[in-house]
């Protein structure tokens, strides 16, 4: 029953996904401490798959699939709510959107036209997801303040280096399967 439990979660995060931007945008007086709690509740459940899944040696391929799109869907959505919400600047939504956009195109490519091969996270990603899960977190609270554009624009930087590292372990992924044989 035990080895169910990571993908579970993920799942639950998944389903999170569409009630941050209905509790944001309601009409609730507490509209914004909800998207909050649901958010935080989100994060809760990525960390706890995770720990779960390593703790008892738990990961799948399903889980290396799903937990990353879980986190994706659940950071563009809620920095797509925070700028139509007006409280953050334009180009966070544009350069988040971007990277994540190039990360899954990359990430489709190598799976499925390299044997199936997942490039798994790596700790300057997860340091990125950590910082922007505290980043959303202070923008809801306080919105467009000092504190969450410096939160917000480091997380950015975070997230693109990053993706560097990925692109590096992309490359070293593909870089033995296309060597020319002369």
């Amino acid at each position: 029953m035990l080895k169910y439990i990571p993908n579970t979660l993920t799942v639950i995060r998944l389903f999170l996904v569409p009630f941050f931007p209905i509790a944001y945008f309601s009409d609730s007086p507490n509209n914004h401490l909800i998207a909050l709690i649901i958010f935080v509740v989100a994060g809760i459940t990525d960390f706890l798959d995770g720990f779960i899944a390593r703790r008892f040696d738990l990961t799948s391929r399903l889980g290396s699939v799903l937990d990353p799109l879980a986190d994706k869907a659940m950071l563009l959505t809620a920095i797509i709510s925070l700028y139509i919400g007006d409280a953050l600047p334009l180009i966070i939504p544009i350069i988040v959107v971007g990277k994540e956009l190039l990360m899954v195109y990359g990430g489709l490519f190598v799976y499925f036209k390299r044997k199936k091969t997942v490039i798994p996270a790596n700790n300057v990603g997860k340091g990125a997801t950590i910082l922007y899960t505290i980043a959303v977190f202070v923008t809801i609270l306080a919105p467009m303040s000092i504190a969450s554009i410096l939160l917000l624009s480091s997380a950015v930087l975070l997230k693109l280096l990053a993706m560097s590292v990925y692109l590096t372990g992309y490359y070293r992924t593909i870089k033995p399967m296309t060597v020319d044989k002369d």
